[in-house]
């Protein structure tokens, strides 16, 4: 079978985030965040399944980086905790909090693997929250100095920095869902969440920049390509305001162009914050790169009675354990759609992956299923670069199994399996898989 191969210097990585696989969100002096008051909050999460211990990976973080090295991992994108450095939110620093991912990026540079910083994963500290957290405007400068205090303490190491990962999921399934934390059912408080994180997002770019640092910063952003049911106008339109709503337009829109995208305001203005404008070109700042993670796409109709008029529509697709559908050419359809309105200086993948039911036998796991996902979706993402996408890498979800936020343990989208009782890892047939696309550049054409 053909091989494809992918440009030289394309970053090969594994991506993992800091409440889902660290444990010990208390330990050294840190303070609580959301998701460790929302995780023992009764009936949030599948089994009332917490982050304490997840994968005990601060205990265990030399040997997750061997793992990786053993792989040939080139690329770790790992989340930091703001509430292990700034227990409070702000004020208060915690050095020992700080001390734990400095040793990290330490032991990643001594492996030869390249880190890359997400600076919020969605583990907000706790104090924050009581001061309206992501509805507060002062969080723009909260997030802001924390970033900056990141800098100026991993910036001569670390070259590539995430603001924030999937803004979208925090407003919408934490602030109007309810499903996450800190777990509000309010629409317009969605609006104004995803307001402030631009904001905040645009700060920390421009404390960045002050800092004079080698190196690049850009935010990730979720993506379910939308796909209208047939080509009636109605359909088309109602396709297009959930792209909006959805994926990257609600943000890269604001940043690249310094508005919200119109199909969405024609239904959504009325939810937006008072006075929005005047932000607007304070938002308006450059970034390197443009991180997308994409697992899965949705097959849209036009329902007048639906939120915005939208609705999903069941097209028969295999799915994964999240109930997902598998849809690769999305992922060449959203990189194709950034690349060509917004023409960012690069792309990166920055998660993609598939939750299947894994099973240990006689000590391993055959995860034929999540070869073959990310097999095609690797080719979709190898088309586009063909196709004149500044695509310059591609991290895997996950490197290994973890908590899964409101799922609790009960989904697994690791490379590497782990057995919660032992915290014994396995690497699974896709993580073998992967060794070898890395080690060749390359991967199976389909």
């Amino acid at each position: 079978m053909k091989n494809i191969k992918f440009p030289e210097g394309f970053k090969l990585g594994v991506a993992t985030a800091s409440y889902q696989i660290e444990g010990l969100p208390l330990a050294d002096g840190a303070g609580p965040s959301i998701w460790h008051r929302f995780s023992h909050t009764p009936g949030t999460t599948y089994n009332s399944d917490t982050g304490d211990i997840a994968c005990d990976h601060y205990h265990r973080y030399k040997e997750d980086v061997a793992l990786m090295k053993e792989l040939g991992v080139k690329a770790y994108r790992f989340s930091i905790a703001w509430p292990r450095v700034f227990p409070y939110g702000k004020g208060k620093i915690n050095l020992k909090g700080m001390d734990f991912y400095d040793r990290l990026v330490d032991e990643l540079m001594d492996a030869g693997i390249e880190p890359f910083i997400t600076l919020y994963h969605w583990d907000l500290p706790a104090t924050l929250q009581d001061e309206g957290g992501w509805l507060n405007r002062d969080i723009a400068n909260w997030f802001a100095d924390y970033a900056d205090f990141v800098f100026q303490k991993l910036g001569d190491r670390v070259k590539h920095w995430i603001t924030l990962n999937e803004p979208w999921v925090t407003a919408f399934v934490g602030h109007l869902f309810g499903e996450h934390a800190p777990g509000m059912r309010d629409i317009y408080a969605a609006f104004e969440v995803v307001h402030n994180e631009l904001r905040a997002h645009s700060k920390a770019v421009k404390a960045f920049r002050e800092e004079n640092l080698e190196g690049e910063i850009g935010i990730t952003l979720s993506n379910h390509s939308q796909s209208p049911a047939s080509q009636e106008e109605a359909d088309i339109t109602a396709a297009q305001v959930a792209h909006e709503y959805v994926n990257y337009p609600l943000f890269l829109n604001p940043i690249f162009k310094g508005d919200y995208p119109q199909h969405l305001l024609s239904v959504a203005k009325e939810y937006m914050p008072k006075a929005y404008e005047q932000d607007m070109d304070e938002i308006k700042e450059d970034i390197d790169f443009v991180g997308i993670n994409y697992y899965s796409g949705n097959l849209v109709k036009a329902e007048p009675n639906a939120p915005f008029g939208i609705k999903n529509v069941d097209r028969g697709l295999e799915k994964t354990e999240m109930g997902w559908e598998i849809y690769p050419q999305g992922l060449y359809e959203i990189l194709t759609g950034v690349q060509k309105n917004y023409a960012p200086m690069k792309i990166f993948i920055t998660e993609n992956g598939a939750a299947f039911k894994d099973v240990v036998e006689d000590g391993e796991v055959h995860d034929d299923k999540r070869i073959e996902y990310l097999k095609a979706h690797f080719n979709q993402a190898y088309k586009a670069i063909q196709d004149g996408v500044n695509l310059k890498g591609y991290f895997v979800w996950s490197l290994m199994d973890n908590f899964e936020w409101a799922k609790g343990y009960s989904k697994r989208f690791g490379i590497v399996y782990v057995d919660y009782e032992t915290q014994e890892r396995i690497l699974k047939d896709s993580a073998k898989w992967y060794a070898n696309v890395i080690k060749n550049n390359a991967v199976e054409a389909e």
